[in-house]
This record gives C-alpha cells, structure tokens and sequence, in this order.
C-alpha cells in the first residue's frame, strides 16, 4: 500500500457493514493476502501523547506496544476486508504477544506488513491470528500476534476453558483507578474507535453494561509499570481475561520468574482477572 490507512473510514465501514441487510457473507477461509506499508516514521508529539496515556516514561526508544499502534491501521485494513472470516464489530481481542528483537528509536523508519492466519475452532465461535511484523532496513526488528475471537451463535468446538475455582488473586504491587477518559484517551492515539470503549450506548449494544478499557491499553499500562528492568529484547506474552469496566480500580501484581516477569491484573474488590502475562 502506498502508505498506512485512516483508521476512522475502515471503523465507518465495519460499522455500517454491520446494519441489517447491509452486511455481505463472509469467508468461512482466510484470504490468502499479506498487506505492507513501507516507510513509517513516528512523530514525537504523539508518541509523547501514547506515553502519557499509558503512564510510560517519554523517551526515544518506542514502547513495544507503540509498534502495535503505528501498525494498527494496516491490520485494520486486513480486517475490514469483506471476505475476512470474522467481523470486525464484536470481536474479542482474547491474546497479544509481542517480542522485541531490538529496540527501535523514534527517528528509525518502519516498514510494516500484516497477514492473518491459525483459523480455529472455539468454543464459542472461531479465533485467528492477525500477525504484524515491523523491519528496518530490510531487518525484522518487532513481530507482534494479536489472537481475536468471532463469537457465533453455533459452538465452533474447540478446547473448553476450565470453569473451576478461581485461584486467590496474587498480592497487589499497585492499584491503580481507571476512569472513564482512558477509553476516549486510547482511542485518540491508538485509532481504536471501537464504540464498546468509549460509548455507553456501543458498550450496551455488544452486552457490556458500561465501556471497557482496551486490552492494549491494559497491557501497555502493566509493561509501564515494569519498564526500568525490561531487557532490550524479550517476548511479552498476555491473555485478556475479564474486560476491564470503566471506570473501575485495578490491583497490579508482578513477579520475577525463570529469568523474566510473571504479571496480572485483577479487580481491586473482587479479584476478578483482567489480564496474564509473562515477559521472558
């Protein structure tokens, strides 16, 4: 493509695609389509912006999940298309790994490319992997794999999840209270309009009672909270569990393991789980 997309028009036409009678059948396979973007480079003002949005120190060197962001619109592109299997309104971003092979500084140009696939049965649906890989000079430097879930009526089979008892939450390093302006913040500089984060009226049509926090907005905010002992190259791995209702509090607990980090994110009152990662 001849430069990234506007996330606001491809947000428009999922929306749209989604009305009654409006929207086309969709492909029961993955296309078989790679999109690219050469040449991206970061403007400061907003990467300054992303950084205070999800409480990261400002620096020079890009946050792992900034490359996700300045990538975003490419994988939206891929996945607005109308034979994606999956639409785009009501997904569930259910898992994101990141692995840093270096670190990438503000006045590198990026080239991006963005392709989809691992189609699968799920319990409650079907799920996939959307990948976008970041290179410089010809040299992958980022590669990130966001795993979404298309919820159908009909079961696509696939693993059940273990309904046992829910362990005790660990204990909380940090609380943290999040209000309603995260969803309309993140939104503003990640391009992710999604109306489930920043709309009452969005979040109730998709059965959330209030908007939720974006899950990558949730995991920038736990690798902010240990960015000083991140090495500078890793693979920070994380399951979306529970949204995260707005405006909410939130109990952030980190600990080292087999030379990395395990971390969560649980409600502060009830100790529901938000999120799972691992940084290794």
């Amino acid at each position: 493509m001849p430069g990234l997309p506007a996330p606001g028009a491809l947000y428009r036409r999922a929306l749209f695609g989604a009305l009654p009678g409006t929207g086309r059948r969709r492909g029961r396979e993955l296309p078989a389509v790679e999109l690219g973007a050469a040449g991206v480079t970061v403007d400061p003002a907003h990467l300054a912006d992303y950084d205070r949005v999800c409480g990261l120190r400002l620096a020079d060197r890009l946050p792992a999940t900034y490359l996700h962001v300045l990538g975003f619109p490419l994988s939206l592109r891929l996945m607005t298309a109308a034979d994606f299997p999956i639409p785009l309104t009501g997904v569930v971003h259910v898992a994101n790994r990141i692995t840093v092979h270096r670190p990438v500084q503000v006045g590198e140009s990026v080239d991006f490319r963005t392709y989809a696939e691992n189609l699968r049965p799920h319990e409650r649906g079907r799920q996939l992997d959307v990948v976008l890989v970041g290179s410089v000079d010809g040299e992958e430097v980022w590669r990130g794999v966001s795993t979404y879930l298309g919820k159908e009526r009909a079961a696509g089979g696939g693993p059940r999840r273990d309904r046992g008892d829910r362990p005790a939450p660990p204990a909380a390093s940090a609380r943290w209270r999040v209000t309603p302006r995260v969803g309309t913040d993140y939104a503003r500089v990640s391009g992710d309009h999604n109306p489930i984060h920043t709309s009452k009226l969005g979040a109730r049509l998709f059965g959330f009672p209030r908007p939720i926090a974006h899950g990558m907005w949730s995991k920038a905010r736990c690798l902010a909270a240990l960015e000083s002992r991140l090495p500078d190259a890793y693979t920070v791995d994380v399951a979306f569990k529970l949204p995260v209702p707005l405006p909410s509090t939130v109990a952030f607990s980190a600990a080292t393991s087999g030379g990395g980090w395990d971390f969560a994110l649980h409600g502060d009152r009830d100790g529901r789980p938000h999120l799972v990662g691992t940084v290794r």
